[in-house]
């Protein structure tokens, strides 16, 4: 079941992501953000009502808040990568970073995946790097500085995915710790809108795109939660962290992008990882 969930997750995120860009072409970042992020904290709170979930501890709330800081930073490093740096360096080291910081941080903890877990570990990991590289050789031709700024933004942003990972996957009060975390970042999206005097209201030709990448992140977090407290933090980021994949098939879906032979690989490894971590 927690890879079932953990594998939703990777769909889900990816999702909302392929959403989230398709919204941030028609307006600025920070509008698309804080609209989705709106709408994925309506969703954890209804959820949490709906399901009578147990009144949460001061604990539980603070690893939400935590997790939803994390994200946030996250969110901002990758946003300010993709942006001003070599994509082509950036996403890669984002992404893996991100899956391994709570890997490690379960293998710390005691967690011991089997032989097959560790394949699928082994394949997915590379599956990472081929979905979320940038072919187009852009990156020889960028300076040491903009290479070096790439990865230290990569790393930043890998940084904050994980310790989102960690610190949601901390927390035992049924869903509450996911609309602390969501409330956390609205709260910084909103400090950030203030401080620059830009509009948190994204235009009309946005604003569906926008629901649907909240409504999608937001069960996407839903997804890994529960699959965090049912397996191992491990193997279940690993798995989620394979959210690229859907990403690219929904570009050459709905946009025509053309499919690389490093990203048909990728693909190839992401399902044999999944195989290999369901199987141990």
């Amino acid at each position: 079941m927690a890879i079932l969930l953990a594998v939703g997750a990777a769909l889900m995120y990816g999702s909302a992501d392929f959403s989230g860009g398709q919204a941030t072409r028609r307006a600025s970042v920070l509008p698309v953000l804080a609209l989705s992020q709106a709408v994925g904290l309506f969703v954890a709170l209804a959820g949490s009502l709906l399901t009578a979930s147990a009144a949460p501890g001061l604990a539980d709330l603070l690893w939400g808040a935590l997790a939803g800081a994390a994200g946030a930073v996250g969110i901002a490093f990758l946003y300010a990568a993709l942006a001003t740096t070599p994509v082509a360096v950036a996403s890669p080291v984002a992404a893996v970073t991100g899956a391994l910081l709570p890997a490690l941080f379960g293998l710390a903890t005691g967690e011991r995946p089997g032989l097959l877990a560790w394949l699928g570990i082994a394949s997915a990991l590379p599956a990472i790097v081929l979905l979320t590289w940038s072919p187009g050789g852009s990156e020889a031709r960028e300076t040491r500085g903009a290479v070096r700024r790439a990865l230290l933004l990569g790393l930043g942003a890998g940084a904050g995915f994980g310790v989102f990972y960690v610190a949601i996957s901390r927390s035992a009060a049924g869903l509450w710790p996911l609309v602390s975390a969501r409330a956390a970042t609205l709260v910084a999206v909103t400090l950030v809108a203030a401080a620059s005097g830009r509009s948190l209201l994204p235009p009309k030709g946005s604003r569906l795109l926008s629901l649907l990448a909240g409504f999608l992140d937001m069960g996407a977090n839903l997804a890994f939660l529960l699959a965090a407290r049912r397996g191992l933090l491990t193997v279940v980021t690993v798995v989620s962290s394979l959210y690229p994949a859907p990403t690219v098939l929904l570009a050459r879906a709905v946009s025509g992008e053309r499919l690389t032979p490093g990203r048909v690989a990728g693909l190839t490894l992401a399902l044999a990882a999944v195989a290999c971590i369901a199987a141990g």
